[in-house]
């Protein structure tokens, strides 16, 4: 079959509509665009996504390094480890440093690229204190031995979800099993917005205190009177984003639904021995298969009309990071990871395409 190479396949777009627009533009004409105080359409976002995922509350943020550096910082994360799987975006293992924490690098699972269980119990010292599991493209990590670890060794979990927004996990949305979940709404993400992340907790006095750090520390805020108890930042998501991300919520099922239709035929139809399993667990925000000559196959892909792109370079192979860790299946395998297109605007005969040039080069 001929393919029609003038328009690129794009590895990511976000989906929207004459709906974003209107609710963008009414933002405009109404002038109010942004509050600290997190009041207006924030507020019925925040109460919209917790309802969504099933926590008891939820705080949002300009973006999901955001979320995770509040995160730690309200755990007192302080010269203690945190423990995260390597490959993962750099945020991850900032907002520990940001936090005055020592980042401690974890293998991953070869088959979903999760963290790897065996080596995290392996990594646990005296000093540590959180586990920041990664839901690596969506593939939600196995939380109830997660659960069972942290209580065996007294630890915290912060989930960082910026990939699983809408995943589930024993048919709970990610955000509602543990105390602490980071989400990331970036405009190429499952729920897309201009900028912005979120936090969702499940307890009460943390809600309190998050809202207080996202608005540089403000507390007791009585008309144009207020107190700064604590250092915080300005952090808060704006009306804009919220808007959007409001239109964006009532469709992430549908689309999510989307996306994994489309890696259901991925699967079935790609012709390798790695590539990310079928989970219907999982929201997709990205899908990955592993090939040799990657430069190579993804020039050529490129030249076929169809975008790809490397998620992630280990952060322990990072020059700020880089030292002396050893991560067996990471180190083997992060050379031959390729991501290629996923998104709910892909039609079947852009799918078809992807397949059989995968299929083609990668032999």
């Amino acid at each position: 079959m001929k393919y029609s190479q003038k328009k690129i396949i794009h590895l990511f777009e976000p989906f929207s509509d004459e709906q974003e627009a209107e609710q963008v533009s009414k933002i405009i004409k109404n002038n109010f665009w942004a509050s600290g105080s997190g009041v207006g359409l924030v507020s019925k976002f925040e109460n919209k996504f917790r309802d969504f995922i099933g926590s008891k509350n939820v705080v949002a943020v300009n973006n999901g390094t955001s979320a995770l550096q509040l995160s730690l910082n309200i755990l007192d994360v302080s010269k203690k480890e945190v423990l995260i799987p390597s490959l993962t975006f750099v945020s991850t293992a900032h907002a520990a440093v940001t936090n005055n924490a020592k980042p401690k690098f974890v293998d991953i699972d070869e088959s979903t690229l999760c963290i790897d269980m065996d080596d995290l119990e392996k990594k646990i010292t005296k000093n540590s204190k959180v586990i920041i599991p990664v839901h690596f493209g969506g593939y939600p990590c196995d939380l109830k031995k997660l659960k069972k670890i942290k209580h065996d060794y007294n630890l915290n979990i912060v989930e960082d979800a910026a990939h699983a927004c809408g995943a589930t996990f024993d048919n709970k949305k990610i955000g509602s099993h543990n105390e602490i979940t980071c989400f990331s709404f970036h405009p190429v993400k499952n729920l897309a917005m201009p900028t912005g992340g979120a936090i969702a907790i499940n307890n009460n006095q943390q809600h309190k205190l998050l809202k207080s750090l996202r608005w540089c520390g403000i507390t007791n805020r009585n008309g144009s009177d207020y107190d700064v108890d604590k250092l915080g930042w300005n952090f808060y998501m704006n009306e804009i984003s919220a808007g959007v991300g409001l239109v964006q919520l009532k469709r992430l099922d549908k689309l999510n639904n989307k996306r994994k239709q489309i890696a259901k035929i991925y699967h079935s139809k790609i012709n390798l021995d790695h590539k990310m399993p079928f989970s219907k667990d999982c929201s997709y925000h990205l899908y990955w298969i592993r090939v040799k000559n990657r430069t190579t196959f993804m020039k050529k892909m490129f030249e076929h009309g169809i975008e790809t792109g490397i998620h992630y370079k280990p952060v322990h192979k990072m020059t700020y990071y880089k030292n002396s860790t050893k991560l067996e299946t990471c180190d083997r395998i992060w050379t031959e990871l390729v991501s290629i297109p996923m998104h709910p605007n892909l039609s079947e005969i852009q799918v078809e395409k992807i397949i059989d040039t995968v299929n083609t080069l990668a032999k």
